[in-house]
């Protein structure tokens, strides 16, 4: 019988241990946290410190996303030479459908969750996972062979992986985020990178030509490359030509809809669409087909979510900014006259691009969380007035109260953090639905 440990009783993990258990595996789930409420028949359940008296009779380890690569107990392993896969690895090895997988700083979810739809139009059986709802191990049992898997991934779901192949993958942008965790900006890039590390000549990779970073991976792809461009129209790939968003394959246009027709607004939504209908299309989803999703999309929760109108003042949470250049995206979709919340668990990226936007577009800017006091410093450094900075300690409803005393028509109170969500919620989902609740009382 193998002998299995999972590291990570999140979701992924959690899930990965049940089929593991249920396809007759002695397994260990393990995790640094000593409180958990947890009820799986069969799995044996480590909590607290992790030796490595827990590596003892291991044949192979099975890494949740949360846990980076180089915790002691992992360096341990690799040095028995105990073979150490992600959940995605488990998870593709157990997929009988092709995959499509998203990857990218900013934009994944809404390009999945909108790719997830895009290939109903074809498929029968879809499944939308990994990074986004659903652990990947469960979607791909659930969906079997026959359908299609729409595949959310992330930089640390990368860490761990060596024979992922997705058919399709795409990668939207790539600018700094997740450094405390992968120490540098190559490091990051090149865990972006390995989701097409395996493609080979049958396979596509989708690349955003108006992203520098992602244009030049085309020189380290074995598989066939296309670009999406909000930017200029291209000799192949999706790009806008007279205001419309359109295909081009095989020297024929498709036409899909205008700008104005789009379901989800703004230029980020629009590469979004862009990179979901190229990789539909590719998936074989008829053009037309494409077009009818792409006007009824209505985007997902905590993306620039309106939440409600009160005086004439709208409230838009998008909890999921949880960097600074996905809340540029968020401030770049409205003209001006924005009461901002913002802050939370500091990520220390540079606050240059952003600072200059919320001068330029920002009346009010309201601060929680671990951020508040460097956010608060950099912004009087970019001469944003004293006076028009607020803060609110730890305590989402003080922000809400605050930014209601303040705002008044045409402003809106949007909710962008630029930061994660850990100093005061488990995650952005959480501090999304907070704020909306908070909201709806008022």
């Amino acid at each position: 019988m193998e002998k299995i440990l999972v590291i990570g009783a999140a979701r992924s993990g959690i899930a990965a241990a049940k089929i593991l258990h249920e396809r007759g595996a002695q397994v260990i789930l393990s995790d640094s946290k000593t409180e958990l409420k947890l009820d799986l028949s069969g799995v044996e359940i480590k909590l607290g410190k992790q030796t490595e008296e827990l590596l003892n009779g291991v044949d192979k380890i099975i890494v949740s996303p949360a846990v980076p690569i180089k915790i002691p107990l992992l360096k341990a392993a690799a040095k028995k030479n105990i073979p150490i896969i992600s959940e995605v690895e488990f998870a593709y090895g157990l997929a009988k459908s092709p995959i499509c997988a998203v990857t990218g700083t900013n934009g994944k979810t809404t390009t999945v969750t909108l790719l997830g739809l895009l290939l109903k139009e074809k498929f029968s059986k879809v499944g939308v996972g990994g990074n986004i709802g659903f652990p990947l191990s469960e979607v791909a049992l659930e969906i079997g062979a026959g359908g299609y898997l729409a595949v959310e991934i992330s930089s640390y779901q990368m860490e761990a992986t060596k024979n992922f192949k997705p058919h399709i993958s795409a990668i939207l942008n790539v600018t700094p985020d997740h450094l405390k965790r992968h120490g540098s900006m190559e490091v990051y890039q090149l865990m972006k990178e390995k989701i097409f590390s395996q493609q080979t000549a049958e396979d596509f990779l989708i690349l955003n030509y108006d992203d520098e970073r992602t244009r030049d991976m085309i020189n380290r792809a074995a598989c066939k490359v296309l670009y999406f461009s909000r930017q200029r129209e291209l000799a192949e790939g999706a790009f806008i030509k007279n205001n419309l968003l359109v295909i081009k394959y095989n020297g024929t246009i498709h036409e899909l809809c205008t700008i104005d027709e789009l379901g989800i607004k703004g230029g980020h939504n629009v590469e979004n669409a862009l990179a979901a209908s190229l990789m539909a299309f590719l998936a074989g989803v008829e053009a037309e087909k494409i077009s009818g999703v792409l006007k009824t999309f209505q985007g997902v929760e905590h993306r620039i979510e309106f939440v409600r109108e009160i005086d004439g003042v709208k409230y838009y949470n998008d909890s999921k900014a949880t960097n600074t250049d996905s809340a540029i995206k968020a401030l770049e979709t409205f003209a001006g006259h924005i009461v901002l919340i913002a802050g939370g668990d500091d990520k220390g990226t540079d606050l240059t691009d952003f600072l200059n936007l919320v001068n330029e577009r920002v009346d009010y800017l309201i601060l929680v969380g671990d951020a508040a006091a460097r956010f608060k410093a950099c912004a009087l450094e970019k001469n944003f007035p004293a006076e028009k900075i607020l803060e609110a300690g730890y305590s989402m409803e003080r922000a809400v109260e605050l930014a209601k005393e303040i705002s008044r028509p045409p402003q809106v109170v949007l909710l962008s953090p630029a930061c994660a969500s850990f100093d005061m919620y488990s995650d952005f989902e959480e501090r999304g639905k907070d704020f909306k609740r908070i909201v709806r009382e008022l």
